[in-house]
């Protein structure tokens, strides 16, 4: 793992032990790779419940609940998506934050509308924060995932407001 990860992570985890709150993961084009990067950090059993690695449109359905119409409406990678993947997170842990991703890591896969480097984003709250963003990202298929990574730690360290 990488240095910045690695550091980013340790931030994550101390925000979320100080604040006595707990994350769960729910990814997409990112694999588990989220999960992987603070699980990387000792103590993460204090502060990281789970993590839902939801590849398919199907895996989206029955392990978050993401509807079938949000996904016939406005595809995998959406923000409508990847809002219904964070609550749906919430829903099947015990955590009190989430964040979610779905994206288009490439090298194919990319569309006129969302070409390769497209990543959607939602952070979740119990207290009924929720926000979503879309980026597109440069770089190759481990560039685009790895900037994906490092923005949803950002994220969390946002919904904390640090």
């Amino acid at each position: 793992m990488d240095d910045a990860l690695d550091e980013l992570a340790t931030r994550v985890g101390a925000a979320l032990k100080q604040n006595n709150l707990w994350l769960t993961t729910a990814e997409s084009c990112t694999g588990g790779w989220v999960g992987a990067a603070v699980t990387a950090i000792s103590g993460s059993s204090q502060w990281y419940d789970r993590g839902f690695i939801t590849y398919t449109n199907l895996a989206k359905q029955e392990m978050l609940g993401v509807s079938e119409a949000t996904l016939a409406d406005h595809g995998a990678v959406s923000e409508a998506t990847v809002r219904e993947m964070a609550l749906g997170a919430l829903a099947h842990s015990r955590a009190d934050i989430a964040l979610a991703i779905s994206g288009i890591a490439g090298p194919t896969g990319g569309t006129p509308d969302k070409p390769v480097g497209t990543v959607c984003f939602a952070w979740a709250d119990k207290n009924g924060k929720l926000y979503s963003e879309k980026y597109i990202f440069p770089g190759d298929r481990r560039d685009v995932r790895e900037q994906a990574v490092t923005l949803a730690l950002e994220g969390v360290l946002a919904m904390l407001n640090l």
